[in-house]
């Protein structure tokens, strides 16, 4: 276990993230009820950060916003207590500047920009992880963001590059903090990488050696608490960020606060307990969705709950659960399968 006592918290503007365990904005993942589903673990003390999934510029300031756009930027200052902060993406100043202005009218604590994202929908828009080829083009939205919302902190997360000859983080890093940004979020792969092999954590040293004064935070392939450790330990980083780690165990990241900085012991739900919490967010998606599309959305999430949770058969689970074609049979879906669940596993 970490030694509480003697880390310092890291304060952005009137947020405290404590604990340094942090969860990664996911398109199509961490929505309002993912963040909610995280962020009530521990009695909110399993997280120090939630981050919403991107939200594209371009669509945010069309005469009339999609409603994709506007769901996704759904914000509050907080949730349960934990601080959430907003990403946005985009390749011009402009929309981008305006984005940032609207998002922090709904709430948003912290705007964080988008500058790692490996999708081809996004890097051949030249946005997302393309920035990294073109960093004064980077840097002039940088600056824009951080001009429009002077009151609110601007964090940037990136790769280590684009690919093996454009290793540029630490200088990205290092102009993007004479620009303003307040933290620096790096997944240990190059965009060319996009998720496979391993995420190399001692890759971002360098960027640690580049901006010393701001905070660090380690992303990519952190599962657990030993993963956590290692990341932090090679890296040099101030905190970890959890992604695809909370797939279906959203408690999850109060697993690895409470194992690394004494943070409370999550309450890990098992049997009749799990099917009740796998309900709840059911629920709660499709209150937030409605009907319809709530019940597409959520499939996606009982099919990770299915994967994490020890069944004896998850694929005839994730028949059951994706079969069900309305809130009643979802929900005696959720309870003939996970009740009998032993428990939700470590992820591998």
């Amino acid at each position: 276990m970490t030694n509480a006592s003697a880390r310092r918290p890291i304060t952005l503007g009137a947020a405290t993230l404590d604990p340094p365990v942090f969860l990664a904005p996911m398109a199509g993942i961490t929505d309002l009820p993912f963040r909610r589903a995280v962020a009530r673990q521990a009695g909110g003390r399993g997280a120090g950060l939630v981050v919403s999934e991107m939200v594209a510029s371009t669509e945010m300031v069309t005469p009339r916003p999609s409603t994709r756009a506007a769901v996704r930027a759904k914000a509050m200052v907080e949730e349960n207590g934990v601080p959430v902060s907003v990403q946005i993406a985009g390749r011009e100043a402009g929309p981008m500047a305006e984005t940032a202005r609207i998002v922090a009218d709904m709430g948003a604590a912290i705007i964080d920009i988008n500058m790692g994202c490996p999708a081809r929908k996004v890097t051949g828009g030249l946005s997302g992880a393309a920035l990294m080829r073109e960093p004064d083009r980077a840097l002039a939205l940088v600056e824009a963001v951080v001009a429009a919302v002077p009151d609110l902190p601007v964090t940037l997360k990136m790769r280590l590059g684009w690919d093996e000859e454009c290793l540029n983080a630490p200088d990205l890093a290092r102009r993007a903090r004479d620009a303003g940004v307040r933290m620096i979020v790096v997944h240990g792969r190059t965009r060319a990488q996009f998720y496979t092999g391993r995420a190399d954590w001692a890759a971002i040293r360098a960027v640690r050696a580049a901006v010393p004064d701001l905070p660090l935070i380690a992303n990519g392939d952190v599962l657990d608490a030993a993963s956590a450790r290692r990341a932090e330990a090679l890296s040099g980083a101030d905190a970890v960020m959890v992604g695809r780690g909370a797939q279906g165990a959203p408690w999850r990241l109060a697993q690895i606060a409470h194992e690394l900085h004494g943070t409370p012991a999550p309450v890990v739900p098992q049997g009749a307990a799990l099917a009740e919490a796998v309900a709840a967010h059911h629920d709660d998606i499709l209150s937030h969705y409605g009907r319809d599309l709530g019940l597409r959305v959520a499939r996606k999430h009982l099919g990770w709950y299915a994967d994490a949770a020890g069944l004896p058969d998850p694929q005839a689970a994730r028949a059951a659960l994706m079969a069900a074609a309305s809130p009643a049979a979802a929900a005696a879906a959720i309870r003939a399968v996970f009740s009998g669940a032993p428990g939700a596993r470590q992820a591998a």
